[in-house]
């Protein structure tokens, strides 16, 4: 997974460095195999399963700034996201900077109205979350986006001073849902699986 998101990262022709921030020696190394870079070790504090995006990637930048160098812009692409696409990255970049946001990440609509969603009570019952939607046409609802865990453009000063991502100062930057699979179970393994293997015959299939 981590060798697709580097890829990406270089096809795309947007950075200058590609660095893989990683408590992890095997990971460093599978890094540095496929052309990225591991030049620090990730600080414990920040290698939980608590710990946030956005300090992880202030850390990385601060560790720049300790080297004189000072990005502008600085991207964070999750290794848990196979199918994201240079192109993409590359239209994240135009979006930050065409938009003006502090930050421009990856979002997908929901395939459902979340307004009709549903939750199981421990009677092993059904109640709304929006009951007063409950007649309401879907067509009529509000469409939802998620966010489709990818990439996150961000200015460098909005990283380091630790702007939220979520909020009026951040731009979409809009995927098809066949496109967006975030991987944190073995279900959402299986669903990737399939998805690529979709797309690869889809890809293989001849044109006329």
């Amino acid at each position: 997974m981590i060798a697709w998101s580097l890829r990406a990262a270089r096809d795309s022709g947007c950075f200058d460095r590609i660095i893989v921030s990683t408590d992890d020696p095997e990971v460093a190394q599978v890094a540095i195999t496929h052309g990225g870079e591991a030049p620090f070790v990730r600080p414990a504090e920040l290698s939980d399963d608590h710990c946030g995006t956005i300090p992880v990637i202030a850390h990385a930048a601060q560790w720049l700034a300790e080297q004189c160098e000072r990005p502008t812009e600085i991207c964070c692409i999750y290794a848990t996201a196979p199918f994201v696409e240079a192109g993409d990255l590359r239209r994240g970049l135009d979006v930050l900077n065409s938009s003006g946001a502090d930050y421009a990440f990856s979002v997908t609509s929901f395939p459902f109205p979340i307004q009709r969603a549903v939750r199981i009570t421990p009677e092993h019952r059904l109640t709304m979350f929006q009951p007063e939607h409950a007649q309401t046409r879907s067509q009529d609802l509000d469409e939802a986006w998620h966010d489709a865990g990818q990439f996150y453009w961000g200015r460098a000063h909005a990283w380091i001073a630790g702007t939220p991502l979520f909020g009026e100062g951040s731009a979409p930057v809009v995927l098809p849902r066949h496109r967006v699979q975030d991987i944190d179970t073995q279900e959402d393994w299986d669903r990737a699986e399939i998805m690529f293997q979709a797309q690869h015959r889809a890809d293989r299939m001849p044109t006329t």
